[in-house]
């Protein structure tokens, strides 16, 4: 299995930006792919989540209403559209992705994870 990010980049508050995942390896199975986010000196986080099948969706509070998660499950690819930016959604994004219906409740039981993409927010 692969996990590909892309779409990051620098953008002023206020301003969007979307972000791919694009997996590979999965074949015709049920997984949940989620989009986490490290900050330098902070702990990695959960930002949003997606079974890719039944469109189970999970967003952390502080990106309810700004961030909207979406799947493509034939083409194996998950994007989360980010509107709204603030400075604190400054982090590299990473996808990360597991097998099954459902979702893990600490990024440390996700099973593949991307290589990361750096989203800045400048104010």
């Amino acid at each position: 299995v692969q996990l590909v990010e892309s779409g990051g980049g620098l953008v002023q508050a206020g301003q969007s930006l979307r972000l791919s995942c694009a997996a590979s390896g999965f074949a015709d199975v049920d997984y949940a792919i989620g989009w986490f986010r490290q900050a330098p000196g902070k702990e990695r986080e959960g930002v949003s989540y997606i079974t890719t099948r039944s469109l189970h969706t999970w967003y952390e509070d502080s990106v309810k209403g700004r961030f909207s998660i979406s799947s493509d499950h034939a083409k194996h690819t998950v994007h989360l559209q980010m509107d709204n930016l603030k400075p604190e959604d400054t982090a590299v994004y990473y996808c990360a992705a597991v097998n099954g219906t459902w979702w893990p409740l600490g990024y440390w039981a996700w099973t593949y994870w991307g290589q990361g993409t750096q989203v800045t927010v400048s104010s």
